[in-house]
């Protein structure tokens, strides 16, 4: 019992021991030791003194060594049974999850044709049940939250709550409930300091898709649960998005229903390429024609022609077409779906590509007036901010984003980038470039642009060399078109031409 509740408050990538396990280990070890302090553990009467035990980086895990008999002693043995506990933690990093996975056939209902989660409550180990309303809240409030995204199918909390204290598998809960994710947590209050570590597992795989823990000051309860609910809400929603494109990627096309048919469009999508963006307008079309009345395929349409109009992406259609075919498709979205945040962004950022500002801002503050809990919104929000010559505040609403968001995708930082180079932080700028992942041949661009901006001449022209090798025929006749009528003060779009040239963008 003792090691399941040192395992409930360890993080991923560590193990957590006692102080008297921890006085037992040779120094010579390649590990670190954080002392986590006087621990109050669900079930026990006494604090317990805890450390938590990481491979220090680089370090590789030592070979099991030959003892001699007088290390068989009892001391020995409890320091060969201390090592070799966290060295097989170690190695076998039971933290990514390894366990039995819930089975299709057991399932007492059929699993959602759109990905679904329980959240149950959170456990309380702080030892003292006047606690038990604040981990319950945090449950609540994420199960409040994710009930917002239209996209997924969440479990009422009186049927996850069920579980409470009883022994029951996470394989089980799926099984009974028929959902493929499971949530679950535990809240640790000790002095002015709260815990709260989360992990998000996939059943039928039997493995874990993502943990975190948050530490804050206990100074305002009530906001610090608000604060680490939209945390998780919003990193779940990326990590149950980013699990379910890996799902369906290598599925054959004809097996892929409207909801797998979407899925795979927006992980095509999301890779922000020519090829790419008409492989999800297939898929998204498909998606369309199985089910005329689900209002996410016209959401990705919306998106596809988006990209169209803006890169010149289009096939035979012409960018104005591609534009009319944006607006036309969100706006069906939003008829279908009034209260789908997403439809409401996906209008706003065809208006924004219309040069139609003051409409943008009005639908992006409807999107977040249903759904604040969702990052992507906030970040993409910051685009007619930006256009709009209000820079400074698109900046604060994207450090927002990053905050609640800290899996964020590239684009948070593009739009970061281009905001911050606006406003002549040329520094910054290139910073937040050069913290994407994977960066979209056409961020190159700006990133250039900030180079010119701090006088690194030769670093922009580099970029500007790759970047042509990926868009050759790109000039500043195609620049032009992109940012058309986008800025409200054309002397913006002039600066960013002047700076292009300076970096090589031919005419």
């Amino acid at each position: 019992v003792l090691a399941q509740r040192l395992e409930q408050i360890a993080v991923p990538g560590a193990v957590v021991i006692q102080a008297a396990v921890f006085g037992a280990i040779p120094e010579r070890l390649p590990f670190e030791y954080k002392d986590l302090g006087e621990q109050r553990l669900k079930g026990f009467d006494d604090h317990t003194r805890c450390y938590r035990v990481r491979l220090k980086p680089g370090e590789s895990l030592p070979p099991p060594r030959k003892s001699s008999l007088a290390r068989r002693a009892a001391t020995g043995i409890a320091v060969l049974i201390a090592v070799g506990a966290i060295v097989t933690l170690l190695a076998t990093r039971p933290w990514e999850g390894r366990f039995e996975p819930a089975s299709l056939a057991r399932m007492h209902h059929a699993l959602p044709d759109r990905p679904s989660i329980a959240v149950l409550a959170f456990d309380n180990l702080s030892g003292d049940a006047s606690f038990d309303y604040l981990s319950d809240g945090i449950s609540e409030n994420i199960i409040t939250a994710l009930s917002r995204f239209s996209q997924l199918a969440v479990i009422s909390r009186q049927s996850s709550f069920n579980y409470k204290g009883k022994p029951v598998t996470v394989a089980q809960i799926s099984e009974d409930l028929g959902v493929r994710y499971v949530l679950e947590g535990s809240l640790q209050v000790s002095g002015d300091q709260v815990r709260v570590t989360a992990q998000l597992v996939n059943a039928l795989e039997g493995s874990h898709v993502w943990a975190e823990s948050y530490d804050r000051e206990l100074d305002d309860i009530f906001a610090v649960q608000d604060e680490i609910t939209t945390a998780i809400v919003a990193t779940l929603d990326s990590s149950i998005n980013l699990s379910e494109f890996e799902r369906v990627r290598n599925k054959p096309p004809g097996t892929l229903g409207a909801y797998e048919s979407f899925a795979l469009a927006s992980s095509y999508w999301f890779r922000y390429s020519r090829e790419d963006n008409e492989k999800a307008r297939e898929l998204y079309q498909r998606a369309r024609d199985l089910d005329p009345g689900w209002a996410e395929p016209y959401r990705g349409l919306a998106w596809v022609y988006i990209n169209a109009y803006r890169w010149g992406w289009n096939r035979a259609e012409s960018r104005e077409r591609a534009l009319e075919l944006a607006l036309e498709n969100a706006r069906k979205g939003v008829a279908l779906a009034p209260n789908n945040h997403r439809l409401h962004q996906a209008l706003a950022e065809a208006l924004l590509q219309a040069g139609k500002l003051d409409e943008a801002v009005a639908e992006y503050r409807i999107a977040i007036d249903l759904n604040p809990n969702d990052a992507s919104v906030l970040a993409s929000a910051s685009s007619p901010m930006i256009f709009s010559g209000h820079s400074e505040e698109a900046i604060r609403q994207l450090e927002q984003a990053i905050r609640m968001n800290p899996y964020h995708p590239d684009w948070y930082l593009w739009n970061l980038g281009f905001a911050q180079y606006l406003v002549g932080d040329y520094e910054a700028s290139v910073e937040s470039f050069r913290r994407m992942k994977n960066m979209p041949n056409l961020a190159r661009r700006q990133l250039a642009a900030a180079y010119v901006g701090l006088g690194k001449v030769d670093e922009a022209r580099d970029v500007i060399g790759e970047f042509l090798k990926n868009e050759p025929g790109y000039n500043i006749g195609k620049l032009r078109q992109n940012f058309e009528n986008k800025f409200t003060n054309p002397d913006y779009l002039e600066r960013l031409i002047e700076d292009l040239r300076l970096a090589g963008l031919p005419d």
